[in-house]
């Protein structure tokens, strides 16, 4: 069985994968102070939820944005599985061309999206990544990777409102009956969701327009599913698109 994990800046997330196959996924929560201990413990545990033993685990690839938490879940595999987990970082072979000015730069989550919309998807393509932050990956008609767009992702533009005003709260990210919202909460729930799901008709407007030709865009993250519902373009939402990268990555390398 291969292990696979994709850690982010807010959420790490776990696959199982039994001779290709997706067998589960979770998720834990991203804990910079948390040790190699607690986190063997917590992968431990979910594995046993799912009804597997973690001597079942052969092999572990992880990618992370977080340096010091990829070290110590690496720590947790290595203690609890007796394996070194692959990092995916540079010397690492993807089959991607990268085309960006550094292409040491281009942080491992982008990476792994990008290797699974080139395993599933037709070419070109926009991969949409809807968590802390929000990302557009763009790969040619060849799947090479021209770069992309940053942006604040839902939730950190939300705390970044109620954190820093006195009259906004926290609120529910799910979009309100009307664009136009009849209170405050509504308001926000429209600028969130209504707005980004705006955003990204723009950007993949624009991006179309620089690349000449139409793209399949195909969308992950926590948040995607409720955000590109009100996407006027057709986006493809794939829950699993970065675990099935790390997976076509690991694949590569053995």
């Amino acid at each position: 069985m291969l292990l696979t994990i994709d850690i982010g800046n807010t959420n790490i997330t776990l696959g199982a994968y039994d001779t290709g196959i997706l067998s589960f996924t979770a998720r834990l929560a991203t804990d910079p102070l948390k040790t190699s201990d607690q986190y063997a413990v917590e992968i431990r545990d979910i594995l046993d939820l799912h009804g597997l033993s973690y001597n079942l685990v052969e092999d572990c690839i992880i990618s992370s944005v977080v340096p010091a938490v990829g070290k110590s879940i690496s720590g947790a595999v290595a203690r609890l599985c007796g394996i070194v987990p692959l990092m995916l970082g540079p010397g690492v072979k993807t089959g991607l061309n990268i085309k960006i000015d550094n292409p040491a730069q281009l942080g491992a989550d982008l990476v792994a999206g990008a290797v699974g919309a080139l395993e599933e998807y037709t070419m070109p393509c926009v991969v949409i990544d809807l968590g802390t932050a929000t990302t557009l990956s763009v790969l040619d008609k060849n799947g090479a990777f021209l770069g992309g767009t940053i942006a604040a992702g839902v939730r950190l533009t939300l705390k970044a409102l109620s954190e820093n005003t006195s009259q906004l709260p926290s609120i529910p990210i799910e979009a309100p009956p009307s664009v136009i919202g009849a209170n405050t909460t509504e308001s926000m729930q429209s600028g969130l969701v209504f707005g980004t799901a705006a955003m990204l008709d723009g950007l993949l407007d624009k991006i179309e327009e620089e690349l000449g030709e139409t793209p399949t865009v195909v969308a992950t993250g926590g948040l995607a599913a409720e955000i590109i519902a009100h996407c006027r373009r057709n986006i493809i939402f794939n829950e699993n698109l970065l675990l099935d990268g790390l997976r076509v990555i690991y694949e590569k390398n053995n």
